[in-house]
């Protein structure tokens, strides 16, 4: 009784060490996000290290679709070159390029005006933040531990070196091959598909030369692409600079992915996957949700989104999809805010939000039709839903190649599939029990994990902030110029070895045969008698 009773007067003693302790190891971190979807996920990671102490401030444009200034953290804002009109103008034409050629390779994506005039209001941020003198000398005064930033408009690299930060990236994947060569993370092509090109790992003859040519169409095109990055990077940083040597001081890579949805291949350590953080907890379904889901009776329901930021579609597609989804018995929640088809079947409920992830998350959901972007299919993956998947830009037909080559789904080009083809698609993954099998499983290998995608990405950003970087998981391949890195140098060292021994056996061999039978083997001559 005694020793309990000395326990309870120690444990405040206890807990306010422990609250001590928590408050001392609180760090300041700026945040670089982009906006859109990407900052879904990447807003999980922010709430949680602020939950934990940590200062958190937010540098973003004064005009955005998602990065609200109404957060519980210091938000820093500039004025970006654009107003919202010129960004939802530049993003509406992008996405309406989208339904006129699905298949757009590289080529399309990064030389046609339709989708870089978007890229290039995106890439103006990073000028519009080193215009604002006022910015620079408040992120120079503040002392932060580290740069957590989303690298899809590069800003974050520049300011890393610039104010020389230790630096957490938090991405899904980046265009062309610079962060493979940054992070000397070797892709073989042999089996490691290329962006872009909806290849699976299972190649083909035909599929490795098309994966080749791809690489190929990289190495001509990208640097025309990020030409005005480096040069304004070169600019800031007062040294040539190349996207190599932007990328290769990177502490820590937290990557959206992991190996149950991506293709396996060599990584470095200081590259983490936390792959599916938008995954949580279900919540209860709202009455109207509710009520939906409990009409469907036996059948169940279908969920149907496009993602976040594409609400619309073409009048005559969005016919043909209607026509579809009346084919099913299943009740499907389709989030649209277009103009409603005329022939809307009675078992199909327009929405313009819908609680995707609670959704997902209930026993009665049959089905999922979706883009094929990350975080859907995260969401798919995680509550065990097989899906339709018809991908409609960017990484999105390599995702929905990674799980149909799996069995989870079925894929379809949006442009060219007939109602027909989504009938039946809606169908196999309903009624054919392999995709339910399939996902289940890869659901059940996705949650089997130490930690969660969440806590792991937390701890990461805490650690760099803590040890001011991660230089012990940097490889010495990065000090190693192209020629060292393969050993070039060690086998011409080797073949000058071999040709040099093999030069003096020739030579020794040749001379010994010549000292041996080199007099033998001539004759002289019979000299004649001279007869008297």
């Amino acid at each position: 009784m005694a020793s309990f009773l000395q326990l309870g007067g120690l444990l405040p003693l206890w807990m306010f060490l422990l609250l001590s302790g928590g408050v001392a190891e609180a760090g300041k971190v700026l945040v670089v996000p982009m906006d859109g979807s990407h900052w879904l996920s990447m807003s999980v990671v922010v709430e949680k290290l602020h939950q934990k102490g940590h200062e958190v401030v937010l540098v973003v444009p004064e005009v955005s679709w998602r990065l609200a200034t109404s957060l519980p953290y210091t938000v820093k804002t500039y004025k970006p070159s654009y107003s919202l009109e010129d960004i939802n103008h530049a993003f509406k034409r992008f996405s309406d390029n989208q339904w006129d050629n699905i298949n757009k390779g590289l080529l399309l994506l990064t030389h046609n005006p339709n989708t870089t005039l978007f890229f290039d209001y995106v890439f103006s941020n990073c000028k519009s933040i080193f215009q604002n003198a006022e910015l620079l000398q408040y992120i120079k005064d503040s002392a932060f531990d580290a740069i957590f930033f989303d690298p899809f408009d590069q800003c974050g690299f520049i300011l890393s070196k610039y104010f020389s930060l230790p630096s957490v990236v938090f991405m899904r994947g980046l265009f062309c091959h610079y962060q493979e060569e940054a992070t000397q993370s070797p892709r073989p092509l042999s089996y490691v598909p290329r962006g872009l090109t909806g290849l699976s790992d299972s190649m083909t003859f035909m599929d490795r030369f098309w994966n080749y040519f791809a690489f190929l169409e990289e190495l001509s095109l990208c640097p025309s692409f990020f030409r005005g990055t480096l040069a304004f990077a070169s600019d800031i940083l007062q040294r040539p600079m190349t996207l190599r040597e932007l990328y290769e001081d990177t502490s820590i890579w937290l990557i959206r992915s992991d190996f149950v949805f991506d293709y396996p291949k060599p990584f470095m350590p200081n590259m983490v996957f936390v792959g599916g953080i938008t995954c949580h907890e279900s919540k209860p379904l709202s009455t109207e949700f509710e009520a939906y889901v409990n009409a469907s009776g036996e059948h169940g329901v279908v969920v149907f989104s496009l993602g976040s930021m594409v609400s619309e579609i073409p009048t005559a597609k969005a016919m043909e999809i209607a026509e579809a989804l009346g084919t099913i018995p299943q009740t499907v929640l389709w989030r649209y805010t277009g103009t409603p088809p005329s022939n809307l079947a009675n078992n199909t409920k327009l929405v313009k939000w819908l609680p995707q992830n609670d959704l997902l998350a209930h026993p009665k959901t049959r089905a999922f039709i979706t883009h094929a972007g990350s975080h859907g299919i995260y969401e798919g993956l995680c509550n065990g839903v097989p899906m339709v998947l018809m991908p409609l830009f960017g990484d999105q037909m390599d995702n929905a190649k990674r799980m149909e080559s799996r069995g989870a789904g079925v894929t379809l080009n949006v442009l060219d599939m007939t109602s027909d083809d989504l009938s039946k698609a809606l169908k196999a993954v309903i009624n054919d029990k392999s995709y339910k099998e399939n996902i289940m499983r890869l659901s059940a290998l996705h949650k089997d994990r130490p930690i969660s995608p969440l806590d792991l990405a937390v701890f990461w950003v805490e650690f760099v902030m803590r040890n001011k970087g991660a230089p012990h998981l940097r490889a010495a391949a990065h000090d190693l110029n192209w020629i060292q890195y393969h050993s070039l140098d060690v086998m011409a060292f080797l073949l000058a070895i071999v040709v040099t021994v093999v030069f003096i056996v020739v030579k020794s061999v040749k001379f010994c045969f010549q000292k041996c039978f080199g007099k033998k083997g001539k004759t002289k001559k019979p000299t004649k008698s001279k007869s008297h």
